[in-house]
């Protein structure tokens, strides 16, 4: 017979799974709608009578941003997760614990918080480097403005990498950061999730940060990793992307898009966006 002590040990872990259960649950349930949003929006390009020429929103690669949009909703405070020892063998990369992810169904205090939430978060580590984040993810690729942390930690559980530089950052820094994210090779995304064949993205978010609170004038984050830089020339940068980018070690829902998301929601970078357009809304 169990002690009381083991019963409530038990019972702690049981509720961690349900819950677990049911947020990858309302992620398939997410990804579904996406997609049949996106089908039919594809299936709706280029009808018309006697018209031959596709109507649709620009591609993601031109200069029609359109920002994500924020939750709303109640408002997170992230718990503060635990730094541990960086086991990539990259100089200066921080790490923080991830331990538990994908769920084992037990709760493990100072690890990274994964829970899908309404609004804004709060976040303990600027940028984030994870945690709390938006049921919908984003639309990747290089943006002008600031974009909501909450829809680009969804990213970073996803595999993408996160770019984010002070606002006052020079010019010429800027457009180098633009020609690096360029330069990465593009990756496919899953059909079924995205809604259409033939989806590819760099799986790079770069993006200023909204205000002078980053703790070096570039940062390169990942799920649980981190990389805080003075200038865009630095090497370490390629060597973060080439460990952590859609890494089946490192990502939590390796595989997962990056792109689907209607525009109306999850945006359309400047450039270096989806080779597809994604649906208007």
């Amino acid at each position: 017979m169990a002690t009381p002590k083991q019963q409530a040990t038990s019972d702690r872990q049981a509720k961690v799974a349900r819950m677990r259960q049911e947020q990858q649950a309302r992620e398939r349930r997410t990804r579904l709608l996406i997609g049949l949003v996106a089908l039919v929006v594809v299936a709706g390009i280029g009808v018309g009578i006697g018209v031959a020429v596709r109507q649709g929103p620009a591609p993601a690669s031109s200069s029609s941003q359109v920002l994500p949009t924020t939750p709303t909703g109640a408002a997170t405070v992230e718990q503060a997760p635990t730094s541990v020892p960086d086991t990539s063998g990259i100089s200066g990369v921080l790490a923080w614990d991830t331990t538990g992810w994908p769920g084992d169904g037990s709760a493990h205090a100072g690890a990274l918080e994964h829970d899908h939430v309404e609004g804004p978060v709060t976040y303990a580590v600027v940028p984030p480097v994870g945690g709390p984040h938006s049921a919908t993810w984003m639309n990747a690729g290089v943006y002008t403005a600031p974009i909501p942390s909450e829809r680009a930690v969804h990213n970073l559980e996803h595999g993408a990498v996160w770019i984010t530089y002070d606002p006052n950052l020079p010019a010429a820094e800027v457009t180098a950061l633009t020609a690096f994210v360029t330069k990465q090779s593009p990756i496919s995304e899953p059909a079924q999730a995205v809604g259409q064949s033939g989806q590819s993205n760099r799986y790079v978010d770069l993006s200023p940060w909204a205000s002078n609170t980053l703790p070096t004038p570039i940062v390169i984050s990942s799920w649980g990793h981190q990389l805080r830089l003075t200038t865009a020339d630095d090497p370490r940068m390629q060597k973060f992307v080439d460990t952590f980018r859609a890494s089946s070690t490192y990502t939590p829902e390796a595989g997962s898009p990056v792109d689907g998301v209607p525009v109306s929601t999850g945006g359309q970078a400047a450039t270096d966006g989806g080779a597809l357009p994604n649906p208007a809304s």
